[in-house]
């Protein structure tokens, strides 16, 4: 289940790259979806679990990829924290969701991701669930 927050509480962990450093571990390059999110989302491709190939920049590490990889992989790999979703753009709204379906996200938001239906989204300000993108911006529009 994906659970949304509006707004950001202390637990939140906004410095996603920085967070990301911190724990990263090359093993995490060669997850079959983590592959999956940097080919599609950063236009990369994942040779080894120390050596990206970007389509853009050529050979890369982990550090430059963008904050929305870095926060999917977050979410997939270290899934008990809450992580700030606005560093998060639309195009990753549907790997959150394949995620969610994998097991529990936290995340908070001060901006409105367009995801893809149908969902169901648990938001925690309101303690309800919406399934549908007018639902979660009724929700959104309480919590500015």
């Amino acid at each position: 289940m994906l659970y949304v927050t509006f707004g950001r509480s202390e637990n939140t962990i906004t410095y996603i790259s920085d967070f990301f450093d911190d724990y990263f571990t090359p093993e995490w390059l060669v997850h079959p979806l983590v592959k999956e999110m940097i080919l599609d989302i950063d236009n990369t491709e994942v040779k080894h679990d120390h050596w990206l190939e970007s389509s853009i920049f050529g050979q890369i590490s982990h550090r430059e990829l963008s904050g929305g990889v870095q926060a999917l992989i977050l979410m997939l790999l270290m899934p008990d924290n809450e992580y700030y979703g606005t560093a998060c753009g639309d195009n990753c709204a549907k790997y959150i969701l394949k995620i969610a379906d994998l097991h529990d996200i936290y995340l908070a938001y001060n901006h409105t991701m367009d995801f893809p239906e149908p969902f169901e989204i648990y938001i925690t300000n309101s303690d309800i669930i919406v399934r549908n993108m007018q639902d979660y911006l009724t929700e959104k529009l309480k919590y500015l």
